[in-house]
């Protein structure tokens, strides 16, 4: 787009789309030659005032010279970005490098002059914020270092604009200016300022979508069926507090089923939140072309026929994404199941669901209209499977999600108060570098629980844009948990979690008490506490013959137990006039728990029909008093909690609910995953620290780096360049010396020093000693020899061989540490075993980058084979100090220097004292233009 004469061509790579402060999108490009018009009527619509704080002076218009020099750019001394919504200019911002006397100047000069203008009409959306983050990227990849800038002190939102940023920056006034100065490398401050504006405006895009003034279905057939018609139904069946519109073109009355009707968007008088577009996909952009003239904020589009249908739909569905957020607006879908949100003051049902759920305090997430029905289903029926009845606070099924992900409802969910408990249905994970991240602040205030499906399909499903990753789903798993997510395998687990997180307390500890009236369902019981790792207690058998005071009097003295953390109560079908009755066991079991409030109770019932309904019954999601639960025989009237729970000290909806589940392993499995994520609390409470070594020479790296990768644009390192690279970070590999004939093996010996070690280095043997390509402990000239000699007759020649000599090492476990940058989860730190067995096993353990010293503790025992460090069966234990010491300072490498792609020290012995690292591998590559360190931007379509 630029003219032949400027140095850089355009950088495509700068231009991305944001969410700002008040949910709606921008897209952020460079300005170029071709946007003289546009300057030019942008500028015709800033005030009088906001030109003056632009240009300290009345300038009524800008001149033709004014409009040359800001839209020519060379992309590299001089820049210019612009906000734009509906392809028009809404802000610009641009730079102008300096040298130390404040002239234009080129490189290396690490100065620039910013300076910004917004539009009037579009001031304190944020777009400034947004603006300067992905102005400071573009200064940084060119090379520049700090930015100046001159502000009137009038204009005091500019002025916080920069001080809000979070840089390290000088404050002077002169000459009536403020002067300011700031540096653009990243800080602590500047990315959580940058992380929290993220999340407010991602969040208030979704909230924007769960919570419109006024909906328009668009695709409202007028006869009954069809899935406009009936999302238009539901709508109206919800009682949906806001303003509902129809719209269809070839509708001719005012009305449809009593609802204002219209042929097109544009007809309707007030204002449209939200449209639901339900009309066949070629119709669809004139649709979104409509809704975006008329100022609609965001759209459900359940139409198919895009990337689920083959490549062809996939270019639709990209154009689709494109077409809403010129407009500034945000879609879930194409191809959704719908949302729904139930509180009180809202009631949007605008899905496919043909009944509204009860309300509650479950977030449901997903991505498959048909798991969102089954998930809706599990959690709304009674009897059966997991009984009871909890409530759903918003619901979103995002389809081929092209735009709206399970990340930007993620971030509603974190700070919305209807919701205390997150529920997802994933099939692919666009980011997992910002999903593990969210997840990880998500957890630290309410549960997030997950199921993947298409884990192992080796394809992301049609729809879905994915980052390719080449980490295993199970070392994905892996990061997930370490960033407090609660990761189950069905959906069957994932509802059986999410009950008893959203209706019990999380437990101090994995001690289990476990009582009931049937002794071999209490023993099924601690078995499966075994199995998932808890710490049951013999279990009480209290005899079939036992009362509901019974019940009682055991559940509250186990309660009252401080060897006891949780309670898992058995029962077995009354039978018989003197059995406990369902209704009278219920309120025994709720009086229980209700008096001990930090301990959750569960209970594993066998086909008890009533009683799981008088378990679960609660005031705010009960159906009418006249309703027969499942398994309640005709004429019975099941026991309804919530009449003892209408009091004034505690509200119905504040009701402490018993989860009731049909099998012993459900039930314990749902309770170890809660011991398991409380204890994820625990330690998040005091999450570490990235420990700071006096040692590394950082300065000294990153020109080592800077020169190596002169060579080319990838490379794996030598011997010697690695061992040095290493060495800066205080990471000394243990010389090993080239012998390629016996007589240079014999020379290496005597100047590493006997006992050495003879071992290939061949592709194919290394690292294998189990093969025989390794000889140990030779302790003089015969001794290396005769294993010279061996290793050519066994294997083949030297040049094929590769053999080496290295001086021994104090013997001691022999372990692996690798660190690997991903291009979909960032840098990953691994560690394990070296050895067939482990590699078989899949025993390795994996940490994000960067690994606090906190996280380098857990990886060394978290691993199955861990025991063989600490002493295993008599032996001595090594020196996990020293371990943990080493894989801080290889995640300081990789999170220091992006460049460095790959790490592998293998194998590194690790000795009762000390260790020693016995080879190394280190691969470069130029580091990636934007990371997650980067600007906040949506993903690109």
């Amino acid at each position: 787009m630029q003219t032949s004469s400027d140095r850089h061509e355009y950088p495509a790579h700068w231009e991305a789309d944001v969410v700002l402060r008040d949910g709606g999108t921008a897209r952020i490009r460079p300005i170029t030659v071709d946007d003289a018009e546009r300057l030019v009527s942008f500028y015709e619509q800033v005030s009088d005032e906001s030109k003056y704080y632009r240009f300290f002076a009345p300038y009524p218009r800008l001149s033709a010279k004014d409009v040359h020099r800001f839209t020519h750019h060379d992309f590299v001394d001089r820049v210019g970005l612009a906000a734009t919504v509906g392809g028009e200019f809404i802000a610009t911002v641009r730079y102008d490098r300096i040298d130390a006397d404040g002239m234009p100047a080129s490189s290396p000069a690490d100065e620039a002059e910013v300076a910004f203008l917004v539009q009037d009409a579009h001031q304190g959306r944020g777009v400034a914020s947004a603006l300067l983050e992905h102005v400071a990227a573009v200064a940084r990849e060119r090379g520049i270092r700090r930015f100046a800038a001159e502000v009137l002190p009038a204009n005091n939102k500019m002025i916080k604009v920069f001080t809000d940023a979070g840089y390290t920056q000088k404050r002077s006034f002169e000459d009536g200016v403020v002067r300011l100065e700031f540096d653009l490398e990243p800080t602590d401050r500047s990315l959580a300022v940058q992380r929290a504006r993220e999340q407010r405006a991602e969040a208030r895009s979704v909230q924007r979508l769960l919570a419109p003034g006024s909906v328009a279905v668009i695709g409202a057939g007028r006869t009954p069926g069809g899935v406009g018609r009936s999302v238009l139904g539901n709508l109206k069946d919800a009682g949906f507090t806001g303003r509902l519109y129809a719209v269809n073109k070839a509708l001719q009355d005012k009305e449809l089923d009593g609802v204002p009707a219209y042929r097109t968007v544009r007809d309707i008088p007030e204002p449209v939140d939200l449209a639901v577009v339900a009309v066949p996909a070629p119709f669809v952009p004139e649709i979104v072309a409509e809704c975006g003239e008329h100022g609609v904020q965001g759209l459900v589009v359940v139409s198919a026929g895009y990337a689920e249908s083959g490549p062809a739909g996939l270019a639709r569905q990209r154009e689709l994404v494109r077409q809403a957020r010129t407009y500034g607006m945000r879609i879930i879908g194409p191809n959704a199941f719908g949302v729904i949100n139930t509180s009180p003051d809202v009631r949007l049902n605008a899905s496919l669901a043909p009944e509204m759920p009860r309300p509650g305090r479950i977030g449901l997430f997903a991505q498959s209209g048909a798991i969102g029905i089954a998930l809706l289903s599990r959690l709304h029926r009674r009897g059966g499977g997991v009984t009871g009845v909890t409530g759903v606070s918003t619901f979103v099924s995002s389809g081929n999600r092209a735009d709206v992900s399970g990340n930007d409802v993620v971030q509603y969910w974190y700070d919305d108060p209807n919701t205390d408990v997150a529920l997802m249905y994933l099939e692919s994970i666009g980011n997992p570098r910002k999903f593990t991240r969210l997840a990880r602040r998500t957890a630290a205030a309410k549960p997030l629980v997950v199921v993947q499906g298409a884990r192992h399909g080796g394809a992301a499903p049609q729809g879905h844009a994915v980052r390719a990753t080449r980490l295993p789903h199970a070392t994905v798993s892996a990061l997930l948990r370490q960033a407090g997510v609660i990761r189950v395998d069905t959906i069957t687990e994932l509802v059986d979690a999410g009950l008893l997180l959203a209706r019990q307390p999380l437990p101090a500890g994995p001690r289990v008490a476990i009582l009931g009236n049937s002794e071999s369902l209490g023993l099924l019981t601690y078995d499966a506490c075994l199995a998932q790792g808890l710490r049951p207690l013999p279990p009480l058998d209290l005899t079939t013959a036992a009362s509901a005071e019974d019940f009682h009097t055991a559940v509250s003295r186990a309660l009252a137990d401080g060897a006891c953390d949780a309670v898992v109560v058995t029962a077995i079908p009354a039978l018989g006039e003197t059995s406990v009755a369902d209704e009278a066991l219920a309120e025994a079991l709720r009086s229980a728990a209700a008096a001990a409030p930090a301990k959750p109770v569960l209970v594993v019932h066998v086909e008890l029909g009533g009683l799981a309904e008088a378990l679960s019954a609660a005031a705010s999601t009960a159906p009418q008093a006249d309703a027969t639960a499942p398994g309640v025989a005709s004429g019975a009237r099941p026991f309804r909690l919530e009449q003892r729970l209408r009091t004034e000290e505690a509200a119905p909806q504040e009701a402490r609910l018993i989860p009731a589940y049909p099998a012993a392993e459900r039930a314990v499995r749902a309770l170890a995953e809660a011991v398991k994520y409380a204890q994820w609390r625990r330690e998040a409470a005091e999450p570490g620290k990235v420990p700071e070594f006096e040692d590394i020479d950082e300065k000294g790296t990153a020109e080592q780096i800077d020169m190596l990768l002169a060579r080319g644009q990838g490379l794996t390192l030598g011997p010697q360049d690695a061992g040095e690279l290493l060495a800066r970070y205080g990471i000394d590999v243990r010389r090993a010396l080239p012998a390629p004939t016996p007589d240079d093996a014999v020379a290496a010996a005597h100047t590493l020093g006997y006992p050495v070690a003879l071992k290939t280095t061949a592709p194919h043997l290394r690292h294998r000693a189990d093969l025989g390509g390794v000889r140990l402990d030779l302790a003089d000239e015969e001794q290396l020899r005769r294993a010279y000699a061996e290793l050519t007759d066994l294997f083949g020649k030297p040049e094929e061989l590769r053999p080496v000599v290295q001086a021994m090492a104090p013997r001691g476990v022999d372990t692996v540490v690798r660190a690997v940058i991903d291009p979909a989860a960032g840098a990953v730190l691994s560690f394990g075993l070296a050895g067939a067995a482990s590699e078989l096993l899949g025993d390795t353990a994996h940490r994000l980058v960067p690994v606090t010293d906190r996280d380098a503790s857990s990886l060394v025992r978290s691993i199955r084979t861990a025991p063989l460090l600490f002493g295993w069966r008599g032996s001595a234990p090594v020196d996990t100090a020293a371990l943990e010491e080493l894989m801080l300072r290889v995640s300081r490498l990789v999170d220091d220097h992006p460049e460095v792609v790959a790490v592998s020290l293998e194998p590194v012995v690790v000795a009762p004292h000390g260790l020693s690292v016995l080879g190394a591998t280190v691969r470069l590559a130029r580091a990636p233009v934007r990371d997650d360190l980067g600007p906040r931007t949506l993903p690109a379509y």
